[in-house]
């Protein structure tokens, strides 16, 4: 059945649940958990219960993030509706919304407790595997699915994530955790938090180490130190300052890459962040905050390329590829927050923002590359009638060498009744350029003449920002049969100028440029579009046992050259059941469709990754010893038939059809102790 078919039966069905939920045994009764819904922030900036937010947000709160026993935050996002994500190999999360996307995601803000991770550094993207953050930091998660720049700036292109902390005198005490298994797996962690007067201090310390997927040389140990301090100045003032880093070391590389240009190496990387935070709130309702972050990182990464057999270079040229890089993100921010009538809140805020990147391989010697942003924002929550409330808002936002654009959004909420809410939206919004996209330019020199032998990618100082418009209808429900909950959105994202890699012609006219083709970022000629369809449903139908089924499928329409970009659906269905007596399990499984996900290092060569299906599950029981409480855990990823989620295309057009990178399974055992 097309996609599209398939598209309009499902909306079909799931606008009759609704219906036929609200008619089953018990719905006229009022239900307790009617109030249980979260307060959010990260839609707007303003505290939202989760039914008067401008969007779909998703919240994984720590008790869910605790069961399914994931040792990668990265993984947790399998469990979000609309979510495309995938590895390359064990130490890579590729992380999207809808999957459009280059090889190094960044059309998805992605912040801790506010602060944007995004690095000149990988690229623009986000390393997953090296972020100077535990999963025990973690206190909830917020993803907001669509567009946001409003809120959270130009890499909010078609969403948000928000991982939020602990505070520091949350559950105040200590603990010790351990995790052994297959492939060489050994984790250790520790941590703990306590008071002294109005000071609260958290710190955690871990060490992961794991030998990757089966025949893929992607090994890794990756050291993490967090702390996190708050100091409460006045009843109305308070402190907090973050500190953490990371150190990896990571394996990469092909033993038999085209022209060793992906050959075998260790890659390491060390990152650190200082967050610190005041806030003033005079009154409910009202707040000042003013913040500041560094982020700084470091990467080595080095090894000799050596090309083809030519009549140039008889035996082939020796290259050396230094992608040693170092880069700097400094980030100022003020915002302030108000509720001028009993009806209305709104929050304002201006930032300031500066990048400087280090790599002169990667951009033809250049000591640095600086780039500079300044933005002004503001959201406004209107409740103009009972059940109904209009939020809007704007932000003008300013790139250095790029001109000035205004990105709006406008939501209308109606609580139709105390468990029913329908949303329509629009936004629109341009996406940051990253460094590498806009001047990038790596030359491939020989060692011994100096000769410059391919010019593998070519800056386009003519590349412009990408545009999005995007509308969308959503709805929310919650039923007293089976304790469920239903959230749906439809919509519909027209994407003008995406940016993605093909071939290029070098005007340094390279030694060898008839062996190998360069490379340029540019802008599609025609717009993307994405219409889609994705839901989560969520039910309890017994004592302790929780189910979640997240479904979307979505159209996409562009250009060959983008084709199958975005795979047309996903699915998971996950059941979380407490047995009694300590005992609890979860089990996951997943639905991928076929996905040619990235560009990869050789734009020309199109390859799809099959659809797959996959299982992870745990299995933990809890007791108390000693007054201390234990839980042991049995962990199991990737059950099942051995697949491939994100192709290397430079490896892969040495395999053909046959996957050059398959996912492997990984189990292990656990032992978490609280002190």
């Amino acid at each position: 059945m097309p996609i599209i078919r398939r598209m309009r039966v499902t909306t079909l069905l799931i606008l009759t649940l609704p219906a036929w939920l609200h008619a089953g045994p018990g719905a006229a009764s009022e239900a307790p958990y009617f109030e249980e819904l979260p307060t959010v922030l990260t839609a707007s900036r303003l505290p939202q219960p989760l039914n008067e937010a401008p969007g779909a947000v998703t919240v994984l709160d720590r008790e869910f993030i605790k069961a399914t026993g994931y040792r990668d935050i990265g993984r947790l996002f399998r469990l979000v509706p609309g979510m495309q994500v995938g590895q390359e190999r064990a130490t890579t999360q590729w992380v999207t919304y809808h999957g459009l996307s280059s090889t190094y995601p960044s059309e998805m803000q992605v912040l801790i407790d506010g602060r944007s991770v995004y690095s000149p550094a990988a690229f623009g993207g986000v390393d997953w595997s090296t972020l100077p953050i535990t999963i025990d930091d973690i206190e909830r998660i917020e993803v907001v699915r669509g567009s946001n720049p409003v809120t959270y700036g130009a890499n909010a292109f078609l969403g948000v994530i928000n991982i939020i902390t602990r505070h520091s005198d949350e559950a105040p005490g200590g603990h010790v955790a351990i995790n052994g298994g297959y492939p060489g797996l050994l984790d250790i962690a520790a941590g703990g938090n306590g008071k002294l007067g109005d000071m609260s201090l958290r710190v955690n310390a871990q060490r992961q180490r794991d030998s990757g997927f089966a025949n893929v040389n992607d090994s890794r140990e990756v050291n993490i130190l967090s702390l996190r301090g708050d100091y409460r100045i006045s009843a109305i003032d308070e402190l907090s300052v973050r500190l953490a880093g990371s150190d990896a070391d990571k394996g990469a590389g092909y033993p038999d890459s085209v022209n060793s240009n992906n050959a075998l190496r260790d890659i390491r990387s060390q990152s650190y962040t200082f967050h610190t935070e005041w806030s003033h709130a005079p009154k409910a309702g009202e707040e000042l905050l003013l913040h500041y972050y560094r982020n700084q990182e470091r990467i080595a990464e080095r090894w000799n390329a050596r090309g083809a057999d030519s009549p140039y270079f008889p035996g082939g040229p020796v290259v050396p590829v230094d992608l040693d890089r170092r880069a700097v993100r400094d980030h100022v921010e003020l915002q302030q927050r108000l509720s001028p009538t009993g009806n209305t809140q709104t929050v304002w805020g201006l930032e300031v923002r500066r990048d400087e990147v280090d790599a002169h391989y990667l951009y033809a010697g250049d000591e640095s590359v600086v780039t500079q942003m300044g933005r002004l924002f503001g959201n406004a929550e209107w409740k103009f009638r009972p059940g109904w409330q209009l939020t809007g808002g704007a932000a003008l936002e300013q790139y250095e060498h790029e001109p000035a654009h205004v990105a709006p959004r406008l939501f209308l909420n109606w609580q139709a009744s105390a468990s029913d809410t329908l949303r329509a939206g629009a936004a629109r919004a341009w996406t940051q350029r990253p460094t590498f996209e806009t001047s990038g330019d790596v030359r491939a020199t020989e060692q011994n003449t100096g000769l410059l032998i391919q010019h593998p990618y070519v800056p386009n100082p003519d590349l412009r920002q990408a545009q999005v418009d995007s509308v969308e209808l959503g709805y929310l429900g919650r039923f007293k049969p089976m304790a469920s909950s239903l959230d749906v959105r439809l919509y519909r994202e027209r994407v003008r100028g995406f940016i993605y890699r093909q071939a290029a012609v070098s005007p340094l006219s390279p030694v060898l440029n008839t062996y190998t083709d360069s490379a340029q970022y540019v802008n599609a000629a025609n717009p993307v579009t994405l219409t889609g369809i994705e839901y989560q449903f969520k039910f309890s139908p017994w004592r302790e046992g929780n189910w979640i089924f997240n479904h979307s499928m979505v159209r996409m329409d562009a250009d060959e050259a983008l084709q199958h970009r975005v795979s047309p659906y996903t699915a998971s269905l996950s059941w979380q059941q407490g047995w009694g007596a300590g005992w609890s399990s979860m089990i996951s499984a997943f639905r991928m469709g076929p996905l040619a996900g990235g560009d990869g290092m050789v734009p020309i060569y199109s390859y799809v990754a099959k659809a797959y299906n996959t299982f992870d599950a745990r299995i933990a029981y809890a007791t108390r010893i000693g007054g201390r409480k234990y839980e042991f855990s049995l962990n199991a990823i990737n059950i099942g038939e051995r697949h491939q989620e994100v192709a290397d295309r430079s490896q892969q057009s040495l395999q053909g059809q046959c996957p050059a990178n398959r996912v492997s399974a990984v189990g292990y055992l656990g032992l978490a102790v609280e002190l």
